[in-house]
């Protein structure tokens, strides 16, 4: 099993991916901070940063497509503004203000 990650460590690692893709971390504090607390859950029970809106399939093979950032997020942030879970926006999204919607779940539509 990983070292255990603490808050930080997932908030850097969402701040790092932000960067790396373009895109910005959700400015949203309280919403922010329950996805990091939820992605440090995972990774502290699972040793993988599991998208904290869905549910394990049991293993790190059979969740791959759902790692954070899982394998939709580029599609959902260019199509809706945001990814799935909303930890991450597309840079215009969230200067406009504009506020996060459900989006439909690409996991379960293959």
């Amino acid at each position: 099993m990983p070292a255990p990650k603490t808050l930080e460590d997932t908030r850097r690692f969402a701040d790092m991916v932000a960067a790396k893709q373009g895109w910005t971390v959700n400015p949203d504090a309280e919403f922010t901070g329950t996805l990091v607390e939820g992605l440090t859950t995972n990774w502290n029970r699972y040793g993988y940063y599991l998208c904290p809106c869905r549910d394990t399939e049991g293993s790190r093979e059979a969740d791959a497509s759902v790692l954070c950032p899982c394998r939709y997020a580029r599609a959902d942030v260019a199509e809706h503004g945001h990814c799935f879970c909303a930890l991450f926006l597309r840079p215009d999204f969230a200067a406009a203000g504009r506020e996060v919607q459900g989006i439909p779940d690409r996991r379960s539509s293959g």
